[in-house]
C-alpha cells in the first residue's frame, strides 16, 4: 500500500517537457544496443539532457523546462532494488569480513563493539542528511557538488579531488585483493599477475554495461554477502550456545568465556583509538547512494528507504556479526595476522574451528566477489565525481562528456587507467609503492563524510534565513542539524585518534626518527594533501564561502512543494492504520 501511495504521488508530478524551446533527449528511440552501451552509436555524445526525473510541486515553478533541462546528462536507470542494495550492500566488503579481524586483535570484542556502535550511530546521522538534501537537489556529483554550494569552492574542489583518488587507487587494490584470495585455495594455480589481468578483463566488461551493469552486479553481489552474512549469524549463535559438529572448537557451551579469557579489550585506549579508523574506513562506500540519487527517477520515492536500509545494515549486518566473532574468536588468535587475504578473515576462522567443512569456500567466494563489487564501484563513483569536477569547472571539460549510453565515458577510461597498477605487487617494492599511494587519500572517507555533516548545517541555515520552513522538506533527517553536529564532532575525534596512532602506534613508537616520520605520514599524509588541495582551489578560483542569505537554494531543485502541501500530504498519510504508519516509519518515509 505504502509503494502504491508513492507511485500515485510521482505520477501526479510528472510532466512532459515541451519541445518548443529546450531540446531533450529521449533514450527510449534509440535501439537496444545503443541504450546497453554496445554500439558504436552508443559511444557518441548525448545530445541534450534527459529531463527524466520527477519535479514536485511543478505548480509552483516559473519555468518548469528550465528545472528539467538543469537534470544532469546521465540518465535515470536506477530502479529501487538497485538503489537500496547499493546502499545495504555498497561498504559489506573487506573491511568486514577481513579486516574485522585485524579490529578484533587490535582492541578486543569490546573495543570492536564501542567502536562500530559509534561510528555507526554517526553514519546514520550523515546518510540521514544526505537523503534529506538528495531529494531535494538530485544533482550531478552528489555531496561534491553540494560542497561547493553550501561550504566553499575550494574546499569542494579539495574533497573532490580526494574523492577521485581514493577510488582511482582503490580499483589497483581491490584488482590484487582478489587476486590473493583466489590463492587461498592453491598459490600455484596461476601466477598472481595471471588473476589480475583476468579480473581487470572481467571490470572493463561490466563498466561497458554503464550504470545498469555496476547497479546490477552490485545488486547480485549485495544479495550474496547478505545471504553469508545471515548464514553466519544463525551458525554462529547455534556454535556459542554449544551446538557445533562434535570434535569441533564449539561442541560445548562457551557463551561469553572470551571475554574472560582474554578479556573484552586488548591494547587498551590505544586499541580502542585503532579501532575507530578501521570502523570508519569498513564503512566507506556508503556514502556512494548520495551520488546514485540523480541517476534516479523519483529521488523522494527510493532514497528514504535505501537510507532507512543502513540503519538495519548498522545494527543487523555489522553489529550482530561483529558481537558473534567476538564471542567465537579470542583477539589473541594469532591466525587473525595473517595477512589480508581469506585465511585472516574471522569468518573463515570460526568456520573452520567449528569442524563445518565447505563453508570457509563459500565465504572466499564471497570475499572474492565483494572485492570485485567494491572494484566496481571504485570506477562508479570515480568517474561520477570526475564528471561533476568537469562540470563545475574544476576539472578538464572533456570529463563532462556523457554518451548515449549514459556513460561518461572520458572519467570511466581515467578511472579504469588506474586498474594496471595492481601489477606493481607482482614485484618485491610493489607493497612500499602501494602503501604511499593508499596514504595521498587514506582519509578522503572521513573529509567526505565532514563535508556531509557541514553541508547539511549549512543548507538548513540558508533554508531558514532564506524564508523557508523546514515543512517544506519532503524528507527530515532523523536528528536534524544536532545529528549533523553529532558526526562532526565524532569525524573530528576520529581524525584526533588517527593522529594519536599514527605517532605512538601500537607496540610504541619506533627507534629512529626517520621511521617515525614515515610511520606517520603512511597514516596522515592525506591532511597535507587536502590543504594543498585547497590551496590550489583558492589560487585558482578565488572563491570565499557565501553568506547563508547568498546560497543559491533554486539550482537543480526537484522540490518545489509548499508547507501547506507538505502537512496536507503528511496528515493524509497519517489517517493510515497503526502498522503501515510504522511500517513508513521503519523502512520507507
Amino acid at each position: 500500500m505504502d509503494l502504491k501511495d508513492e507511485k500515485d504521488f510521482a505520477t501526479t508530478t510528472v510532466v512532459t517537457p515541451s519541445e518548443d524551446s529546450i531540446h531533450f533527449y529521449d533514450p527510449s528511440k534509440e535501439s537496444v544496443w545503443t541504450r546497453i552501451g554496445l554500439s558504436f552509436e552508443s559511444f557518441k555524445r548525448a545530445p541534450g539532457p534527459t529531463g527524466g526525473q520527477v519535479v514536485a510541486g511543478e505548480s509552483n515553478v516559473k519555468d518548469l523546462e528550465a528545472v528539467m533541462a538543469e537534470g544532469t546528462m546521465l540518465q535515470q536507470k536506477l530502479k529501487p532494488r538497485h538503489l537500496n542494495m547499493i546502499a545495504v550492500g555498497g561498504s559489506i566488503g573487506t573491511g568486514l569480513f577481513v579486516g574485522s579481524g585485524s579490529a578484533l586483535h587490535s582492541g578486543g570484542p569490546g573495543g570492536v563493539l564501542i567502536a562500530w556502535v559509534l561510528i555507526g550511530i554517526m553514519l546514520i546521522n550523515v546518510t540521514q542528511a544526505l537523503c534529506e538534501m538528495s531529494i531535494i537537489y538530485p544533482v550531478s556529483g552528489g555531496f561534491y557538488t553540494l560542497a561547493i554550494r553550501f561550504l566553499d569552492p575550494a574546499f569542494g574542489f579539495s574533497m573532490g579531488w580526494n574523492y577521485v583518488f581514493q577510488w582511482a587507487v582503490c580499483l589497483p587494490l581491490e584488482l590484487t585483493v582478489a587476486s590473493t584470495t583466489v590463492q587461498y585455495w592453491g598459490e600455484d594455480l596461476l601466477p598472481l599477475s595471471v588473476w589480475i589481468t583476468i579480473f581487470f578483463i572481467a571490470v572493463i566488461i561490466i563498466t561497458l554495461f554503464g550504470t545498469l551493469g555496476y547497479a546490477e552486479t552490485e545488486f547480485w553481489s549485495a544479495c550474496l554477502k547478505l545471504l553469508v552474512v545471515v548464514m553466519f549469524l544463525i551458525i554462529g549463535v547455534v556454535c556459542v550456545c554449544g551446538g557445533g559438529p562434535t570434535g569441533g572448537d564449539y561442541d560445548h557451551y562457551i557463551g561469553g568465556a572470551r571475554w574472560q579469557d582474554p578479556g573484552a579489550f586488548a591494547n587498551g585506549f590505544k586499541g580502542v583509538c585503532t579501532v575507530f579508523v578501521t570502523a570508519a574506513f569498513a564503512f566507506s562506500g556508503t556514502e556512494l547512494v548520495g551520488l546514485a540519487a540523480s541517476e534516479t527517477p523519483n529521488p523522494r520515492a527510493t532514497m528514504p528507504a535505501a537510507v532507512k536500509g543502513i540503519f538495519w545494515r548498522i545494527t543487523i549486518i555489522y553489529i550482530s556479526s561483529l558481537t558473534i566473532i567476538g564471542l567465537l574468536i579470542r583477539y589473541d588468535e594469532p591466525r587473525l595476522l595473517g595477512g589480508g587475504g581469506a585465511a585472516a578473515s574471522p569468518f573463515v576462522i570460526a568456520l573452520k574451528d567449528a569442524g563445518i567443512k565447505g563453508l570457509d569456500h563459500l565465504v572466499n567466494v564471497t570475499i572474492c566477489i565483494s572485492v570485485l563489487s567494491i572494484g566496481m564501484s571504485s570506477i562508479y563513483a570515480g568517474s561520477r565525481t570526475l564528471t561533476a569536477l568537469a562540470e563545475t569547472g574544476y576539472a578538464p571539460s572533456i570529463f563532462a562528456y556523457v554518451d548515449k549510453s549514459s556513460r561518461p565515458l572520458w572519467s570511466l577510461v581515467v578511472m579504469i587507467l588506474w586498474g594496471p597498477l595492481a601489477y606493481i605487487n607482482v614485484v618485491a617494492a610493489g607493497d612500499t609503492v602501494f602503501n604511499w599511494l593508499l596514504a595521498l587519500s587514506g582519509l578522503s572517507t572521513l573529509f567526505t563524510w565532514l563535508s556531509i555533516c557541514l553541508c547539511h548545517v549549512r543548507f538548513r541555515k540558508a533554508w531558514k534565513v532564506q524564508g523557508h520552513s523546514t515543512d517544506e522538506l519532503p524528507f527530515k533527517a532523523l536528528g536534524g542539524v544536532y545529528g549533523s553536529w553529532f558526526g562532526i564532532i565524532l569525524i573530528v575525534l576520529v581524525l584526533i585518534a588517527q593522529f594519536y596512532v599514527a605517532i605512538w602506534p601500537i607496540g610504541g613508537m619506533a627507534e629512529t626518527p626517520g621511521e617515525v616520520v614515515e610511520g606517520f605520514f603512511l597514516v596522515y599524509l592525506a591532511v597535507p594533501v587536502m590543504i594543498l588541495f585547497y590551496i590550489i582551489g583558492f589560487a585558482w578560483k578565488r572563491t570565499l564561502p557565501q553568506r547563508a542569505d547568498e546560497i543559491d537554494l533554486d539550482s537543480g531543485r526537484k522540490s518545489w512543494l509548499t508547507a501547506e502541501e507538505m502537512n496536507a500530504w503528511r496528515a493524509e498519510r497519517a489517517l493510515a492504520p497503526w502498522y503501515i504508519r510504522w511500517y513508513r516509519i521503519l523502512f520507507t518515509n
